[in-house]
């Protein structure tokens, strides 16, 4: 039944359940860990490890929308595909969630290269400095988007190197995190009494970003062979897998590393940190694995959000220029959300781009969860689960957003801002697009 239903465009399978689960993973373990450890420790301290354990509840609740859409769908278009081909009759809301969550990609994307550079220069004397933590963002940038330009199939491989090779390093950072605790974790309770059940819901909500690629998946149905037992296969695993390194990996750094390095060190908490644990080895593990992380990250997003852009483009809501396809890859679409991500490193910082990720993703979830009720007697999905999932990211955008009113009204005018932009970049191509058609 499905298959009726798919994209119309002539699959090219290039892609095995390796790779799929490699971009997968490659989408949400990049910035995830390394970025959200020492924002979440910051605010409720050893409960870091249960709060991502509740963002892997709030991720897969919104996966299982994503996954019973591309299911029935089959569309690389995703996210932007499913909410047009749902309300097909809403040419502005289609063209809005396009606009919203591929710039939720861009916000990633940025937050990839920038705990790249992080890391990468956390070693050097200028490791402080704004001006080379964004020069070498871009630079990663630029090294990934050439990847993605050159070679489906050579990005695959790549992207399959790097992903397996960091779940191994990653695995040994957390057993020698784990072997080398310095506390247990009833006095790390003990010492951290006054955290609310707000707080940690508030963060909760804010992890919510870290596991966002799992639906990078979908963008890739013409490369993969029998999506309709692919999808759900490789985004669960991935899912599952992305959970398991995130709670074993900040156990092990809450309990062997002081509360004060993690969050003094922010950007590049776990090398800060593990220096004094481990010593110089220690750190330079930490850091190989913080550039694989996130340099699988960026790759993989920069794959699969530009197949959107394509898609989204091809439809007339984005510059046609973007639709434009050499060898099957859509060059001009990863060559524009590159630029776009280095534009917002330039302009922003490490907390607000997570924070316009972590809400953008929540919302654009949010209205996958509503298209999926509105046809989940086509998609044969369960009523419970689906409101559920609804209640849950409801709650959590509203408690991202009541947290930057009261803690940094700054930053969520900032948010808000970038929003209004492009709400009216939406609108205006959403305009265009109508006139044409009439």
């Amino acid at each position: 039944m499905a298959m009726s239903h798919s994209c119309h465009r002539k699959r090219n399978k290039t892609l095995g359940v390796p790779e799929l689960i490699a971009i997968a993973l490659g989408g949400m373990v990049g910035g995830g860990i390394f970025t959200i450890l020492g924002i979440s420790v910051a605010m409720v301290g050893a409960y870091t490890p249960i709060i991502i354990l509740l963002g892997a509840i709030l991720a897969a609740l919104a996966a299982y929308a994503y996954i019973k859409l591309g299911v029935y769908y089959q569309d690389e278009g995703a996210t932007y595909a499913f909410y047009k081909r749902t309300f097909p009759n809403s040419p502005f809301a289609a063209s809005l969630i396009g606009w919203w969550v591929i710039f939720g990609y861009i916000s990633t994307l940025a937050l990839y290269a920038y705990t790249f550079s992080s890391y990468a220069i956390s070693g050097f004397a200028y490791a402080d400095s704004e001006f080379a933590r964004k020069l070498v963002a871009g630079a990663v940038i630029l090294l990934f988007t050439l990847v993605n330009v050159w070679s489906v199939k050579g990005m695959g491989k790549i992207e399959d190197l790097m992903v397996y090779s960091k779940l191994v390093i990653l695995a040994i950072i957390s057993f020698v995190l784990i072997n080398n605790s310095q506390t247990s974790l009833p006095v790390l309770f003990q010492q951290n009494p006054d955290v609310s059940l707000l707080s940690i819901v508030i963060v909760a909500s804010l992890t919510f970003v870290a596991y966002e690629g799992f639906q990078l998946v979908i963008n890739a149905v013409n490369e993969m062979d029998e999506p309709e037992k692919n999808i759900p296969k490789v985004i669960y695993t991935a899912l599952f897998l992305a959970m398991l390194i995130y709670v074993v990996i900040s156990l092990g750094a809450i309990l062997a590393i002081p509360f004060d390095d993690i969050i003094q060190n922010k950007e590049y908490a776990l090398a800060a940190g593990a220096e004094n644990v481990l010593g110089h080895w220690g750190t330079d593990l930490v850091i190989i694995g913080a550039l694989l992380a996130s340099s699988s990250a960026i790759s993989g997003t920069v794959f699969g959000a530009s197949r959107q852009v394509a898609a989204i483009a091809h439809d007339g809501y984005f510059p046609a220029v973007l639709a434009k396809r050499y060898n099957h890859i859509p060059v001009f679409a990863i060559l524009a959300m590159a630029t776009s991500a280095f534009l917002l490193v330039l302009a922003g910082n490490l907390e607000v781009i997570l924070e316009f990720g972590s809400v953008t993703f929540l919302l654009v979830s949010l209205l996958m969860v509503y298209a999926n009720y509105t046809i989940r007697h086509k998609t044969r999905s369960s009523l419970p689960i689906t409101i559920c999932a609804f209640i849950g990211l409801l709650a959590a955008t509203l408690l991202i957003l009541y947290y930057e009113l009261t803690t940094q009204p700054q930053q969520l005018f900032f948010i808000l801002g970038l929003y209004s932009l492009l709400t009216i970049g939406a609108w205006l191509y959403s305009k265009h697009h109508t006139q044409q058609a009439a």
